[in-house]
């Protein structure tokens, strides 16, 4: 039950965050949106940075299991996937015009945004962004394997800071969705070229 709880109260973070931002997170308003009291909240993460702190992982391994293709229904199947097809597919399923998605999304841009003047997000945010990236590098290396490791990682670098702006811009209704994942697709065949060379 405590588990149910603290997902209760994480979810309820992700959504008064992609809601209000960082700044307005207050420990009242979370205790109502999941349903639990704040002394509930502080059992659980002990003061405000922790909540954060434990939002973004939760936020990070949302994204994971809906990027990852564990929802699809070929996720069971054991035929290999085209390297390529799997890693624009990763990407792609960042522009979801679903409302974990966009929930997740908008989350996660204002925890970023607000890294720049909370400085006790900046650790726990750069290692969530590196093991992205690294996960991006891992699936590039799966096109093109005599790839040198940092060439990989810049390429994943470009792709992974082109996604949060591209997102950025579709959730704030500057870009259609098509077009952003048009471009996402441009982008990912200009890095498998550029890998090539």
């Amino acid at each position: 039950m405590a588990t149910d709880r603290r997902g209760a109260i994480l979810e309820g973070a992700a959504r008064v965050i992609a809601r209000r931002g960082v700044r307005g997170l207050r420990m009242e308003e979370l205790a109502t949106e999941a349903g639990v009291s704040t002394a509930l909240i502080y059992y659980h993460f002990k003061d405000r940075a922790g909540v954060l702190r434990h939002t973004l992982e939760f936020i990070s391994d949302r994204a994971d299991r809906y990027t990852s293709g564990e929802d699809d229904a070929d996720a069971g199947t054991d035929a290999p996937q085209d390297p390529r097809w799997e890693l624009e597919q990763s990407l792609l399923l960042e522009f979801q015009d679903l409302p974990e998605v966009r929930e997740n999304s908008t989350a996660w841009g204002e925890l970023r945004a607000s890294a720049v003047f909370e400085p006790e997000l900046r650790g726990d945010l750069a290692r969530a962004t590196l093991s992205w990236i690294h996960d991006v590098a891992d699936l590039l290396g799966g096109i093109r394997p005599t790839a040198p490791a940092p060439a990989l990682t810049a390429s994943a670098e470009r792709l992974t800071g082109l996604l949060e702006g591209l997102s950025t811009r579709w959730l704030s209704g500057a870009l259609p969705l098509p077009h952003a994942r048009e471009l996402l697709k441009e982008a990912v065949a200009l890095e498998i070229e550029r890998l090539s060379r």
